[in-house]
C-alpha cells in the first residue's frame, strides 16, 4: 500500500527551508539593442518626436492615396470662395477655414491649403531623405578609408573635405539649381528639380559625415578586434566593412536623424528663393514664398507652412537627441 507523497513546503526553521528561500532567480541577458531601446523609451520627448516622425513619413508615403480617398486636389481652384473686391483674398476668417477646407485656401487661386500641405510633405521628405542617403554614403566610405589607412590617403581625403567645406553652399546651390531649370540629363520638370536638389544638398554635405566617421575610425582601428582580424589574415576592405562599419552604425544613425531636418530646411530655403521646386507643384518652402505677398492680410497663409516645417524639424531633432543618449549614455 502506497502512502501519499507529502508536497507541503518545509516550515521556516526546518533544514530544507533555507535551500528553497535562497534559490537564485533566473537572470536573463539583454542585447545592446534592447538596452538602448529601454533607455530610449524613458525619454518622453524622444518618444514623442519618434511618433511624430513616423506619422509624417506615413503621411508623405500615403499622400497620393489620401488625396484620392478624400477627394483632395492641391491644384484645384475655388474662385467662388475668394473676394474679388479685395484682390482675391479668401472670404471668411483665418484664410477661409471651414469644414470643407480645414486649413483654409490660398489667395488669388483658392487652392485648398490642407491638400497642398499634404502634397508638399512627400516632396520635402523625399529630397531630405535622398540627400541624407547620398551624403552619408559618400561621407561614410571616404571617412572610414581616411581613418583606417591614414598617411597620404587621409591627407588627400581630408584636404578634399576642407575644399568642399570652403564652398559657399547656398550660393553654389542657387547657381546650379537656376542653371538646370530648363532640362538636363534627360529629365524635365519635377523629376529634374528633385534630382538636382538631392544632388546639390547631398553631394556638398558629405564632409560633415566624413569627419565624424573619420574620427570614430581613428579610435576603433586600435581596438583588439581589429588586431585580431589582421592576425587572421583579413584584408583592408574586409576590416573596413565587416569589422569597423558595424561599430559605426550608432553615430551614423544619430547624425542622420539630425541631418534630415537640416536638409528639409535647405530644400525649403531653395524653394523659398524660387530655385527649388517650381510651381504648380506644392512645396512648403514655395508656399511660404507665395505667402509673402499676402501675410499682412492673410497671416494664416504664411503661418501654416511655417508651422509644418517647424514641427517636422523639431520632431527629427528630438528623435536624434534621444537616439544619441540611448546609444551613447556617456554623452549625457
Amino acid at each position: 500500500m502506497t502512502t501519499p507523497t507529502d508536497t507541503t513546503a518545509p516550515a521556516p526553521g526546518e533544514p530544507g527551508a533555507t535551500a528553497v528561500a535562497t534559490q537564485p532567480s533566473r537572470i536573463e541577458g539583454r542585447s545592446l539593442g534592447k538596452i538602448a531601446w529601454t533607455r530610449f523609451k524613458r525619454d518622453k520627448a524622444a518618444m514623442t518626436g519618434g511618433v511624430v516622425v513616423i506619422l509624417l513619413v506615413l503621411l508623405a508615403v500615403l499622400a497620393k492615396p489620401i488625396e484620392a480617398v478624400f477627394g483632395l486636389d492641391p491644384n484645384a481652384p475655388h474662385p467662388d470662395l475668394l473676394d474679388a473686391n479685395l484682390g482675391g483674398i479668401p472670404m471668411g476668417s483665418f484664410g477661409g477655414m471651414s469644414l470643407d477646407h480645414p486649413l483654409g485656401i490660398d489667395p488669388l487661386q483658392g487652392r485648398d491649403l490642407l491638400a497642398r500641405m499634404i502634397e508638399g510633405s512627400w516632396v520635402s521628405l523625399l529630397v531630405a531623405f535622398g540627400a541624407t542617403v547620398l551624403s552619408n554614403t559618400l561621407g561614410t566610405v571616404l571617412g572610414i578609408m581616411a581613418g583606417y589607412y591614414g598617411g597620404w590617403v587621409d591627407t588627400v581625403i581630408s584636404r578634399v573635405m576642407d575644399t568642399f567645406l570652403a564652398f559657399p553652399l547656398l550660393l553654389f546651390a542657387i547657381s546650379i539649381s537656376a542653371s538646370l531649370q530648363g532640362g538636363a540629363f534627360g529629365l524635365h520638370g519635377l523629376p529634374l528639380h528633385i534630382a538636382v536638389l538631392i544632388f546639390v544638398i547631398g553631394f556638398f554635405n558629405w564632409p560633415y559625415m566624413g569627419r565624424i566617421v573619420r574620427g570614430q575610425t581613428l579610435s576603433l582601428r586600435e581596438r583588439e578586434f581589429v588586431f585580431a582580424a589582421r592576425s587572421l589574415g583579413a584584408r583592408g576592405p574586409l576590416i573596413l566593412f565587416k569589422e569597423l562599419l558595424p561599430n559605426l552604425v550608432g553615430p551614423i544613425l544619430v547624425y542622420s536623424t539630425l541631418l534630415i531636418p537640416t536638409n528639409i530646411l535647405f530644400e525649403a530655403a531653395l524653394s523659398f528663393l524660387g530655385v527649388g521646386i517650381a510651381a504648380p507643384q506644392a512645396s512648403w518652402g514655395g508656399t511660404m514664398n507665395d505667402a509673402l505677398t499676402y501675410y499682412q492680410v492673410d497671416t494664416s497663409y504664411l503661418v501654416i507652412p511655417g508651422l509644418a516645417i517647424f514641427f517636422t524639424v523639431l520632431a527629427f531633432n528630438l528623435l536624434g537627441d534621444g537616439l544619441r543618449d540611448a546609444l551613447d549614455p556617456r554623452s549625457n
